[in-house]
């Protein structure tokens, strides 16, 4: 399968006291590009959503692109953008503010959706009522940018609702660590300095 990669990093950090996530010091290295260094092995070609600090984005080796979708819509409209510049059949997104991302994420998510023959993967942690799933974590057909440019035309923005109706295949990842995000400064301050970045 040839996949794209797509770190999404177009939203307001407001969590973070409106600062760019993405680009704040994580171990002395912009989070984002910790990221960008998990993801690319795993996929045939990498790029950015951003909507600030285009410049800084692209200084860490990708193509960056804004949404075309205004005020900062939130991450289907970076899906959107992705897929409008994606060159491959599928196309997988990850968030800037999750630097221990699985290193078999992409790996695992493909063959559910070939498995499955659905239209998107999405990966899932915990068991029972304290199952959750990582919409932001999912690997899909590119031949849902219509799909999906119709959904938030019409207003949608929730990434769940918009993939209700479509097939979905789930991927169950034991590690909930690697998908913890970091949105505030005391997360980033106080972030685990013994989960290794490497696993």
């Amino acid at each position: 399968m040839r996949i794209t990669g797509l770190l999404l990093a177009g939203g307001r950090g407001t969590r973070m006291g409106s600062v760019d996530k993405g680009l704040q010091p994580f171990r002395g290295t912009p989070m984002a590009l910790h990221v960008l260094r998990r993801l690319a092995p795993q996929v045939q070609t990498v790029m950015v959503n951003a909507n600030q600090n285009l410049a800084a984005y692209a200084a860490l080796g990708a193509p960056v692109w804004p949404d075309v979708m205004p005020d900062f819509a939130g991450p289907l409209a970076g899906l959107q953008v992705g897929l409008m510049h994606c060159e491959t059949p599928y196309l997988v997104s990850v968030p800037c503010d999750s630097p221990f991302l699985p290193p078999d994420l992409v790996q695992r998510l493909a063959q559910a959706l070939v498995a499955e023959d659905a239209d998107l993967a999405v990966a899932v942690t915990g068991h029972g009522d304290a199952t959750q799933v990582h919409p932001v974590f999912c690997l899909l057909k590119t031949t849902l940018l219509p799909h999906l440019t119709q959904y938030l035309e019409n207003g949608g923005r929730k990434m769940a609702a918009w993939y209700a109706p479509l097939k979905v295949a789930q991927v169950h990842f034991a590690d909930e660590a690697a998908f913890r995000n970091i949105n505030t400064r005391d997360e980033l301050q106080t972030c685990d300095n013994d989960t290794p970045l490497t696993s």
